[in-house]
């Protein structure tokens, strides 16, 4: 099976689900969020998780960037949506998709980066803590 490697630019709260998750799934969306986007590259992710994530109280101002690998099957589907900058691409998955999404998913959601601020929260899953704490410089 061929696959393709995406990223999502996370903040604590949604880490913390993708761990109660056995780091196998991503969360359903929430009411008012009608699309979930991976994106196709981790240098937009980490921009991402950078200047959003460590600025956004409900991301518990921390970035974290994830990587995963999709069956590529499954993302025929769904074209690459450009954004802004030619790096700036992303899938659009309906949310109603996400449970097939989250089936396509092989090996698991792994963290590659985080961002920390003076205000970053701290998880308190202990497995999760001990990850994130593995990045800190």
């Amino acid at each position: 099976m061929e696959t393709t490697k995406l990223y999502r630019p996370v903040g604590l709260k949604e880490m913390e689900l993708i761990a109660e998750l056995d780091y196998n799934a991503f969360p359903p969306r929430l009411e008012w969020q009608p699309i979930f986007y991976p994106v196709t590259n981790q240098q937009y992710a980490e921009q991402i998780a950078f200047e959003w994530n460590t600025v956004d109280e409900f991301s518990g101002f921390i970035g974290i960037v994830t990587a995963f690998e999709v069956n590529s099957d499954f993302l025929k589907k769904y074209e690459i949506q450009n954004v802004g900058d030619k790096n700036h691409n992303e899938l659009w998955i309906p949310s109603e998709d996400l449970n097939e999404f989250n089936f396509n998913i092989v090996d698991g959601i792994q963290i590659v980066n985080v961002y920390f601020t003076d205000r970053s929260l701290v998880s308190e899953n202990k497995g999760l803590k001990d990850k994130l704490d593995s990045f800190r410089k």
